[in-house]
């Protein structure tokens, strides 16, 4: 590293204060007799005791301590701390369980508190800064946090009272059967778009009328909130369903799937006719003229030659397009569609915090999980092309 550059690492010590001011002042859990009472909220040294809370919180204060040495030895000591105070969380939560749980209360629930839940939070934009500086693959990344995976899993048996847990074995089989509908939401409204969208960029292409049309048509759709776009669709399929049986035998009605599909489809397909086009658009003249000079027809050099080209920014709409739908199917669950959202309606109205994670907390996940595979095999297949990515949101 440069002598020029500042001997500090900003990020990395705003971070680790961030995480250390939460850690002390926020409560790390809370205890409730059951699903109805509100429970009691334990601060850090309340849970833990004094001196498991002050050896908690000695890691986050290397990290501030390493943030003074941005060399690389230190950016690994700093990625082995956040990695341990990682593994650590359900072990705080296991012992502050064990400590002011009450064994004559079988229904007793354990809470996750704000220092948890934001704990997770910055050690997560943590392992980001980390992973830059050190300029980590996604696999060597995926590979240290085997070990907090593991850890995690051997401290399940101690947080069998964990609120989050309760809900779920209580819901295992629905919750497996939303899960599937959400994802089957989202599949089929991503893939559809990517077959629709590449042939509405192929006809823009074609004829400028049709792009001026479709773009404009496409840019209204996304302006009309999601709610009331679902309720725009109701009446229509409705009417459609008494008049038509074989829609009415695929189940096609003025609520469930069918509108939920639909409205999903309409908001996936700008982004990926947006980035279809533009990928098209982009390909070199002189790569297409050396094309036609081997003596390829217009479909092969579409086949061979453009749309392989156009991939990476191609998956990089399909990238958009998919977080976009995993967020948007939650809504659907107003309509009858089903998917993880029922569980986070379910717990707003029941007021059962927990609840709501249950539902949230999948769609989360599967959101950065597309986004971090989708975007890797886009940077992957540029490399292979030698282009930038030119994706738009």
């Amino acid at each position: 590293m440069s002598r020029r550059e500042a001997p500090l690492n900003r990020v990395v010590l705003a971070l680790s204060l961030a995480a250390l001011a939460c850690w002390l002042w926020l409560p790390l859990g809370s205890i409730a007799p059951n699903r109805i009472v509100l429970g009691t909220a334990y601060s850090l040294p309340e849970a833990l005791g004094w001196p498991l809370a002050v050896a908690s919180c000695l890691p986050l204060l290397g990290l501030a301590v390493m943030a003074w040495r941005p060399r690389r030895p230190a950016y690994y000591a700093a990625l082995a701390l956040t990695l341990l105070l990682l593994m650590a969380l359900p072990l705080w939560l296991a012992l502050m369980a064990q400590r002011h749980l009450d064994p004559a209360l079988p229904q007793a629930r354990v809470g996750i508190g704000a220092a948890g839940w934001l704990m997770l939070f910055w050690l997560s934009l943590l392992l980001v800064e980390l992973r830059t500086r050190l300029a980590l693959a996604g696999w060597q990344l995926g590979l240290g946090l085997v070990p907090v995976l593991g850890a995690w899993w051997l401290t399940a048996p101690g947080l069998a009272s964990l609120a989050l847990w309760q809900e779920l074995a209580g819901r295992g089989e629905a919750f497996a059967e939303a899960l599937l509908q959400h994802l089957l939401l989202v599949g089929g409204a991503v893939g559809t778009s990517l077959v629709l969208g590449a042939a509405i960029a192929l006809a823009m292409r074609q004829n400028p009328g049709v792009e001026r049309l479709g773009f404009a048509l496409l840019n209204f759709l996304q302006t009309i909130p999601s709610l009331a776009l679902f309720g725009l669709l109701l009446a229509p399929l409705a009417w459609l369903s008494a008049r038509v049986d074989w829609l009415a035998a695929l189940g096609v009605s003025g609520i469930g799937w069918a509108p939920a599909f639909l409205a999903l489809l309409g908001y996936s397909l700008l982004p990926m006719v947006r980035n279809t086009f533009v990928a098209l658009s982009e390909v070199d003249p002189g790569v297409l003229e050396a094309a036609r000079g081997m003596g390829m027809g217009r479909g092969q050099v579409l086949r061979r030659v453009r749309l392989p080209l156009a991939l990476p920014v191609v998956l990089e709409g399909v990238r958009i397009t998919t977080v976009q739908a995993i967020g948007l199917t939650a809504v659907a669950a107003l309509i009858g569609a089903g998917g993880l959202g029922t569980f986070i309606f379910q717990g707003l109205g029941q007021a059962a915090m927990d609840l709501v994670l249950l539902g949230a907390l999948p769609i989360l996940a599967m959101a950065l999980v597309a986004d971090a595979l989708l975007g890797a095999l886009a940077r992957r297949l540029n490399r292979h092309t030698g282009r930038t990515t030119g994706a738009t949101p």
